[in-house]
């Protein structure tokens, strides 16, 4: 199989990254995703993993869901997806599952990321291989990412802190 030529659109990953920051911004890990069509974005998701209280709403499964309602049917083979972070094994299944041809990540994932970083399922004998372009936009994906865990760091510390002074207190 040829593979296309493809050069990745700026304006997806800005409004990938808008969604992450929402997404940061109500306590979820900061990761967005579209789906572009024809050059248009038809589909949009973000993180809802703790306010949605379910492993499975990840930003590219909800753009994926996102796309195939716009779209009337499960094959996205004419799709890009664009999403803040690299894909974890669940997203990396759907993606094949839905047959999108081309992915761009920007921010590597090397706890769970199944694009290269820790495995990389689409090189796996699937009966589909997305093209992948890592590292898009890197900096201000993983600019959003750090930002967030180092805010839940200081958060937790002071949360700590405060229960310690609490205890001290009530001792005495």
């Amino acid at each position: 199989m040829m593979k296309r030529s493809f050069i990745p659109a700026k304006e997806p990953m800005l409004r990938a990254l808008e969604l992450a920051r929402e997404a940061g911004e109500e306590g979820e890990v900061p990761v967005g995703a579209v789906i572009v069509c024809e050059g248009k974005i038809i589909a949009e998701g973000r993180n809802r993993r703790e306010a949605d209280k379910n492993a499975l709403c990840h930003a590219e499964i909800e753009a994926i869901h996102n796309a195939c309602r716009t779209l009337g049917g499960w094959r996205l083979w004419q799709c890009e997806l664009y999403v803040t972070l690299e894909p974890c094994p669940m997203c990396a299944g759907a993606i094949i599952n839905a047959r999108i041809p081309q992915v761009v990540y920007g921010a590597a994932d090397d706890k769970a990321g199944s694009c290269g970083s820790i495995v990389d399922l689409f090189e796996l004998p699937y009966n589909h291989h997305p093209q992948v372009t890592a590292g898009f936009m890197q900096e201000e994906a993983a600019a959003l990412l750090q930002d967030f865990f180092r805010r839940l760091r200081e958060k937790r510390k002071a949360q700590k802190e405060q229960k310690r002074v609490f205890a001290r207190e009530t001792k005495e």
